[in-house]
């Protein structure tokens, strides 16, 4: 079965999806003496040692999830098709949420449960579809309003740990635990744009913490009880007996980093404002060494333009799109190919896209390098707004 992309807002079935799978890796063990106790005066006794990956790790994960809790809410939906559950996450000491877009899409009302067992109702602030980030507000008294710590994203690396906690086919804050699997994923957005496809949504992080439907929106943390993600999908090829996704050890969450751009700006103006640049780009994992041949390009890394949108940014800037036939079917030559933006090495598309959203704004001016051909060029582009 070809693998797809599904939402994972909840036990009802949606169309893309959120979150990940888990697989517990112990740290090297490591025995360290733990207690001592009082005795006689010349008498001798032997410490006890525990194993410091059994009994610390398992405290320590006891209580991360001890402190969060109080930080992360269960979400129910309802719509006009039926009901639907996620997760969300205290922003702010206002009683903002943070959770998925595709978990409140078309939304009547929206429910949020603390772990207290408080329940309230909830008001969309805003929604962003690029990010597939929305903002709710509920109106609670401060004693349930309890903002978790926010960590920085570009701090973390593959092979750490992370946790997962949300409320999975409805169970309420459950909790696993994984590896960060890979970073600098890119995912389509859940906007179609007319004419031009979706956007992306980059710099993504992915996870093996297993993560199911009803995660959506949830929390993704390091061991230090920081949030550096939000869970939004997972890989999958496979699905239940009613349809919903199953869990394959793949999943994706929204950096920590990006949502600190975007959140803010939704609280304050119902909406954030990404840069474009008007370019279409040859997907990374087609970059295979008989294409780069086939193209001529002189370098095996760097983003290959394909396309370039006629008055958008890039073409202003002369940046040169793919427009003479090869001998490889749908693929043209004579296209850019980005090796730096603004001085920083691009590797791969993710590479340019990330550096943009994290960094840059409308009407900002960006340096490009360019391989064309055996010359180097350097172009300088005016970011606009997206397309809406």
């Amino acid at each position: 079965m070809k693998n797809q992309f599904r939402l994972l807002a909840a036990i009802t079935a949606l169309v893309f999806a959120a979150l990940a799978c888990q697989s517990v890796r112990p740290a090297a063990t490591t025995i360290v003496p733990v207690q001592t106790v009082a005795v006689e005066p010349g008498a001798t006794v032997s410490p006890i040692y525990v194993s410091s990956d059994s009994v610390s790790q398992q405290d320590a994960l006891s209580t991360l999830y001890q402190n969060v809790m109080p930080g992360i809410v269960a979400i129910q939906v309802l719509t006009a098709q039926g009901g639907s559950l996620g997760t969300g996450v205290v922003f702010d000491d206002q009683g903002h949420i943070v959770t998925n877009q595709h978990v409140v899409d078309g939304q009547q009302s929206i429910e949020v449960d603390f772990s207290s067992g408080y329940k309230a109702t909830t008001t969309l602030v805003g929604a962003d579809t690029d990010s597939d980030l929305a903002v709710i507000k509920v109106d609670a008294p401060a004693s349930e309003i309890h903002p978790l710590t926010l960590g920085d994203s570009k701090q973390i690396k593959v092979g750490q740990s992370v946790i997962a906690i949300g409320n999975p086919f409805g169970l309420n804050g459950s909790m696993t635990l994984g590896i960060i699997s890979a970073l600098g994923r890119t995912q389509d957005s859940n906007r179609q744009v007319a004419g031009s496809g979706t956007f992306s949504v980059a710099d993504m992080i992915q996870t093996d913490a297993a993560i199911n439907p009803g995660n959506s929106g949830g929390p993704l943390f390091n061991l230090q009880g920081e949030v550096v993600g939000i869970n939004r999908s997972i890989r999958t090829d496979a699905s239940n007996v009613t349809g919903e996704p199953v869990n394959s050890g793949i999943g994706f969450a929204i950096p920590i980093n990006l949502i600190k751009r975007v959140v803010p700006a939704i609280i304050k103006d119902g909406k954030f404002n990404y840069p474009y640049m008007g370019i279409s780009a040859l997907q990374s994992e087609l970059m295979s060494l008989k294409v780069i041949n086939e193209l001529g390009l002189k370098s095996m890394t760097g983003v290959y333009i394909t396309s370039v949108t006629p008055g958008g940014p890039a073409d202003k800037a002369g940046v040169v799109g793919a427009s003479q036939s090869t001998n490889l079917p749908n693929l043209l030559s004579g296209g850019d190919l980005v090796i730096a933006v603004d001085g920083n090495p691009v590797k791969i598309y993710d590479d340019l896209i990330g550096y943009l959203v994290d960094n840059k704004s409308p009407g900002d001016n960006i340096t490009l390098t360019v391989l064309r051909g055996d010359k180097k060029v350097d172009l300088t582009l005016t970011l606009a707004n997206r397309p809406q």
